[in-house]
């Protein structure tokens, strides 16, 4: 309950003179006691009067809670994000509406927003501010970010309707309030909104886009980008403004790129964004990775690998020494599989270091250090210090060049175990790549383990998966004939409201293994092209991507449209 709300009431009531008003309210600041509390040591009113009062004024009832505990089907009225967002608590259904005890219920707008965004009459009610706080996280998890969430399925519909009132609310803003209103409630609230939304649909990615004529916001998820209602396009410097404070950014400086990082607790658990801004020819460009902190609890049982390089890379991350490498391009899942590999090796008896630009999850028992290449702290310089530090393994955010691969040698060569990823195409691509880049090639033949080569694509959406006949064009654009699919049947997704009519939902990571047998030791050695590499691997017995992606067709996982897209 705000102060103001509470002194201007008591004001109204003549229980207190205007006079007295600033006066009032800079004490209660200052004291750090709830309002409705400080006002009864004042002397001014008894609380559990002030609080009839305040029922009184906003025509609701006036509950002690105390001993309250709702029914579940109340409860389920109101979905945990939007109890959280709104900071209230049902209590019962009545022939008029839902009645509601909100935290702060002297604020008509909060009331107003969650009728719209329930579909309810919401007839407000008021109880001491501590047992609505103690029900809220009792009941919901949780309290206090505004772009907190449940897990409920009624949340999604909830999300757009107070957006709408929102963008309805800060479409009346002036261009010339713009700058002075980016720490206003409704841009506040719009910018919560529009994270928590994106948030909920699983996205990794978040983009405010400034063009021309408007401003773009967009989200990726499982790869692709959909955009939301755009807000009035004069707005887009109070939008970035407020992201910048969020990030803890300079907002005073917009000729310059920034990267920054936002905090915040979503659906019970740490979601970390790093944000990126970006000077374009009309504003601003900012981009969030959305880094939830609980993919980093990933086993390595859940990235659905194929059996045999299950139990490779289970015996390679033991090994003593040697250099384990995954490959692929940029949102191919790495930094995922790297982590899960970690994690199954963060034992009290191993020393785990990592260098990362940045440090994308937070992990208990791991000493994780953040590459700055601005400040001189390169790969190659964590590195060196790493090797003073008494690891067991290492994990190397990117091997970026030829210093940082001829530290991670000289490391394996040492009697340390180093994860690296690298930017190639496929796993045979990772070895000449190290060659190319200056490693001396019996040092690579000596010290790498194995490469991983991995691409993510989207999964067939469960809930309408159907099986269809492909057509012999389609076939052949995937390199098979009729006669080799056999009786195998092939599926698709006709799209439905889980899959926000894509036909696709979550994705999986398609894989080759590229194992440093002896023959392929030995063709590392003379300097072998990547083609003469692959040849061998495969005689060897690697299956390729694309064969790993029609073993995914095959099992109804996913489409040959993904595969031919990723392979």
């Amino acid at each position: 309950m705000t102060i103001e709300s509470v002194i201007d009431l008591l004001i109204s009531r003549g229980l207190l003179d205007d006079s007295q008003r600033d006066q009032y309210i800079s004490a209660i600041r200052e004291s750090g006691v709830e309002p409705t509390l400080a006002i009864e040591q004042y002397g001014v009113i008894e609380r559990e009067q002030l609080l009839q009062l305040i029922a009184h004024d906003i025509g609701g009832n006036y509950y002690n809670l105390a001993e309250f505990e709702p029914h579940p089907q109340i409860l389920a009225t109101l979905p945990a994000g939007m109890a959280k967002l709104y900071k209230c608590i049902p209590i019962q259904i009545t022939e008029q509406g839902l009645e509601v005890v909100f935290l702060n219920p002297l604020d008509p707008q909060n009331i107003e927003e969650l009728g719209f965004a329930i579909n309810a009459n919401i007839l407000p009610a008021v109880a001491p501010p501590e047992q609505v706080e103690e029900l809220i996280k009792r009941f919901y998890g949780g309290g206090g970010s505004s772009t907190e969430g449940g897990e409920g399925g009624g949340d999604s519909g909830g999300v757009n309707d107070p957006l709408g009132q929102i963008q309805a609310e800060i479409a009346q803003m002036s261009a010339e309030d713009a700058e002075e209103e980016s720490n206003s409630a409704p841009i506040i609230r719009y910018v919560d909104l529009v994270l928590y939304q994106a948030i909920k649909e699983k996205a990794s990615d978040i983009h405010f886009e400034p063009f021309e004529d408007d401003f773009k916001i967009r989200y990726r998820v499982d790869g692709a980008l959909y955009e939301m209602a755009p807000p009035p396009q004069h707005l887009k410097a109070a939008i970035i403004s407020r992201i910048k404070v969020m990030s803890s950014l300079n907002i005073a400086e917009t000729r310059l790129p920034q990267d920054g990082r936002i905090s915040q607790e979503v659906h019970g658990k740490k979601i970390d964004m790093r944000v990126s801004t970006l000077p374009t020819v009309y504003g601003e460009s900012v981009v969030l990775r959305v880094l939830d902190r609980s993919n980093a609890n990933l086993d390595l049982e859940m990235l659905n690998l194929p059996p045999a390089i299950f139990e490779y890379i289970e015996e390679t991350i033991v090994k003593p020494n040697g250099i384990f490498i995954c490959t692929g391009p940029t949102g191919a899942g790495k930094t995922t599989t790297l982590y899960a590999c970690l994690r199954k090796v963060n034992t009290i008896d191993s020393k785990l270091l990592t260098a990362e630009d940045p440090v994308e999850y937070e992990i208990d028992g791991i000493i994780q250090v953040p590459v700055q290449e601005a400040i001189g702290l390169t790969f190659g310089k964590v590195l060196r210090a790493f090797l003073r530090q008494d690891p067991d393994r290492i994990l190397v955010g990117e091997m970026r060049d030829l210093e940082t691969a001829q530290i991670a040698i000289q490391a394996s060569l040492t009697g340390h175990l180093v994860l690296s990823t690298l930017h190639t195409n496929d796993a045979p691509g990772a070895v000449t790549r190290l060659v190319d880049m200056g490693c001396e090639p019996f040092l690579v033949a000596a010290t790498l383990e194995g490469v991983l080569g991995q691409r993510l694509l989207r999964r067939i959406c469960p809930d309408c998966r159907v099986a269809y006949p492909p057509s012999e064009a389609v076939l052949e654009q995937i390199g098979l004939t009729p006669s080799d699919v056999g009786g195998k049947e092939f599926y698709t997704g006709q799209g439905c409201d889980t899959c926000n009519d894509t036909g696709y939902k979550g994705r999986q990571g398609l894989f080759e293994l590229l194992d440093m047998s002896d023959p392929i030791r030995e063709l590392v050695s003379n300097r072998a092209a990547t083609v003469v590499l692959k040849q061998k691997a495969q005689e060897l017995g690697m299956k390729t991507l694309r064969e790993d992606g029609l073993r995914n067709i095959y099992e109804g996982i996913t489409t040959i449209e993904e595969v031919l897209k990723y392979t």
